[in-house]
């Protein structure tokens, strides 16, 4: 299987994000060979600093990376036989051209959405001006569509990492966890470990007010690039730390190893759920309030307890009073009602598994479109 893989960086880090774990996992696992367009190498170098952001074209784990081709490029090679365009983003025009001149699977890959139309529009085809074979590929959290990126080994290692103290202690000095915040997660073996990676408007005051709320020792880590005025502090038995960026198998750790994870967009969400830890997800914000229909249909299907869902619907809202973000996220994490959403939490990551993974589901889709069009 070869391909070539567009990637559009919109998100900063989500669009790459996805992007980039699915084509290690399509190389690894699926024997793909492809070579992986993207048009923000610096965005890109943050979630793998192995990547040098000033070259034209390198390889990395397996996949051949090549920075996007400018408007007066053209491209220095022939388009596979299979061209993935990540979240719906149009290849460059000479590409295009390429493909018209040769039989071409074009794959639109899309948003993860929850909502109940993805279902009727997954691999449908793409009516496209040009005549492309084109065909669109939902993610998303049912077996009637593409399913979430899944690692064959991500369970085992997440089993083997939540009882790899040393391990976590190393991730915590990489990522410069200041002595004082050391001692504290060395110290209190009962303090909650709560991160947080948001966008800009998210009610962070109402957060921390919840959490000094709470009375008990936690950390709270905030990830790197992540609201740069709030500094690192202590109020009453709370402890804020700015950690560094993180590559995304250390991101990963984070999560697992987290009692709570904040996160923004399409990858976090998707590493939270496979965390099975309770999780509060920040989406991108859309015109007309469009994301907001989106996260009703994710709270519907995720069985989350009603004190879960009003603490994230208050996360998401933009205005929302201090106070009653304040209030919700209490309520919510008041040790019945987190338990009852720790619970529901693991339950949906074990259903979530039981569905086929992003991975394999593409493949196999791939596969057999170009055996069609062969014949």
């Amino acid at each position: 299987m070869r391909a070539d893989v567009f990637c559009r960086v919109i998100d900063n880090f989500g669009d790459i994000g996805v992007t980039w774990r699915l084509a290690r996992q399509l190389t690894s696992e699926f024997r793909w060979e492809i070579r992986l367009w993207v048009d923000n190498l610096q965005a890109f170098a943050k979630i793998e600093p192995r990547l040098d952001p000033g070259a034209a074209t390198q390889s990395l784990a397996g996949v051949n990376i090549r920075r996007w081709p400018q408007a007066h490029e053209e491209p220095d090679v022939e388009p596979a036989t299979l061209v993935i365009a990540a979240f719906s983003c149009e290849p460059p025009p000479g590409f295009l051209q390429r493909m018209r001149a040769s039989p071409t699977v074009l794959v639109n890959l899309e948003y993860l959405s929850a909502e109940t139309w993805v279902e009727g529009c997954h691999t449908l085809p793409a009516l496209r001006a040009d005549g492309l074979n084109a065909h669109y590929f939902f993610p998303g959290f049912t077996a009637r569509t593409g399913g979430l990126p899944r690692e064959a080994a991500l369970a085992r290692n997440r089993e083997d990492w939540i009882v790899n103290r040393a391990g976590q202690r190393s991730l915590l000095t990489r990522a410069g966890l200041s002595e004082h915040g050391m001692h504290l997660w060395d110290a209190q073996k009962g303090a909650k470990l709560v991160t947080l990676f948001c966008y800009p408007h998210a009610p962070v005051a109402a957060l921390i007010d919840s959490l000094v709320a709470l009375q008990r020792p936690t950390l709270l880590l905030v990830a790197g690039g992540t609201l740069p005025s709030l500094k690192t502090q202590t109020r009453d038995a709370l402890r804020i730390e700015r950690i560094e960026f993180l590559t995304q198998p250390d991101y990963d750790r984070l999560l697992w190893m987290a009692d709570l994870n904040f996160v923004r967009g399409e990858d976090s969400i998707v590493r939270a759920i496979w965390a099975g830890k309770p999780a509060a997800w920040q989406l991108y914000p859309q015109v007309d309030a469009a994301h907001l229909a989106k996260l009703e249909a994710w709270l519907a299907i995720a069985g989350l307890p009603p004190t879960a869902q009003a603490a994230i619907r208050g996360w998401n809202a933009t205005p929302e009073p201090v106070e009653a973000v304040k209030s919700a996220l209490e309520e919510a994490l008041l040790p019945a009602n987190f338990a009852a959403w720790s619970k529901a939490t693991e339950r949906f990551r074990q259903t979530q598994t039981q569905i086929p993974d992003l991975a394999g589901a593409l493949d196999l889709f791939c596969r057999k479109k170009l055996e069609s069009l062969a014949t």
